[in-house]
């Protein structure tokens, strides 16, 4: 469980991490506002780019507590500059990490709130069906908001390929 949940939400966090360095690289090169790209969105009714990230970090550091049993930790969305979201970034990986492969359960029942609603799944379920599609449709907004944009970027600063 472990292997599939935290190790695959840290490997895409470092590499969001790598394709928000390049982001800042491509705002000094072309001698754009950071605060542009930062607040971006690809439509009206979607979330900045900001937000993209702090809710990426989100659905893995909460993802991670609901499969351990745990209540989540929250994470204030106070995030306006690069530095600050890298250090959401950090926060989120390390929190992870405090959590032991013993500690999370393919089979508890995990319970929380989606849409106002109180939802129940197993542990396996949650992962497979909520949590990692939560996670990777805000990662890849992020990754898709930057593209947009201009900064160069490819399959392999997606995928955190060495």
């Amino acid at each position: 469980m472990h292997r599939r949940s935290v190790a695959v939400f840290d490997r895409f966090l470092s590499a969001l991490s790598s394709v928000l360095t390049k982001a800042e690289a491509h705002c000094e090169a072309k001698k754009i506002k950071p605060e542009v790209i930062l607040t971006t969105r690809l439509f009206p009714d979607m979330f900045p780019f900001a937000r993209q990230v702090q809710l990426t970090c989100d659905f893995a550091a909460r993802g991670t507590a609901r499969l351990a049993g745990a209540d989540p930790k929250g994470f204030p969305d106070t995030e306006t500059t690069f530095a600050e979201l890298q250090d959401r970034i950090t926060a989120a990986r390390g929190y992870m990490a405090g959590f032991d492969a013993a500690d999370l359960s393919p089979s508890r029942d995990v319970q929380f709130k989606a849409g106002g609603n109180d939802m129940v799944l197993s542990g396996d379920d949650f992962l497979s069906f909520y949590s990692l599609p939560q996670f990777f449709f805000h990662l890849t907004t992020a990754y898709d908001i930057l593209r947009a944009n201009g900064v160069e970027l490819g399959k392999r600063d997606y995928m955190g390929a060495p």
